[in-house]
């Protein structure tokens, strides 16, 4: 973090009573104190991600994904690093998805995005061979269904 300094300098002009000042001329004394006040400013990446909410989203996502994929695929037997790289890109779907304005308003419809955008990277990953788009259409439209009945327990039913 950057620091910002500023130094601040109070000056006390010490006057002696009246009295003393009728009868003699004596200068006045001066006291000054000084004291230095440091603020942390953050770093440019920092504002950054504090500006844009979405993108922050996004990484975030997609560093949950990369690690979801990358699990789904050892298990599947079809590869870690091409699930990681499915899932790097799903969580940062996942993440726009859940830092979208519009969707915030509409909690049902995020639910299930999220749910279909999930299943969907996990199935892909999971798959790989004939019938994959079957299969994948087979998974959103799980992921959806679940999606929506997690949102609907969540929101709902409380």
């Amino acid at each position: 973090m950057k620091l910002q300094t500023r130094k601040a300098t109070l000056v006390i002009l010490g006057l002696f009573t009246s009295q003393a000042m009728a009868f003699s001329t004596l200068p006045a004394q001066a006291q000054s104190y000084s004291a230095t006040v440091t603020k942390a400013q953050p770093s440019k990446t920092k504002q950054f991600f504090q500006k844009h909410d979405t993108v922050r989203k996004a990484t975030i996502g997609a560093g949950v994904g990369t690690a979801a994929g990358a699990v789904t695929g050892l298990v599947a037997g079809k590869g870690m690093v091409r699930g990681a790289a499915i899932g790097a890109g799903t969580g940062a779907a996942v993440g726009v998805i859940n830092g979208n304005k519009t969707l915030a308003k509409h909690p049902i419809m995020r639910d299930m995005a999220t749910g279909t955008a999930a299943a969907t990277g996990i199935t892909m990953a999971a798959t790989r061979g004939h019938g994959g788009a079957k299969t994948t259409m087979k998974g959103a439209a799980l992921g959806a269904a679940l999606g929506l009945g997690v949102g609907l327990f969540r929101d709902k039913l409380k």
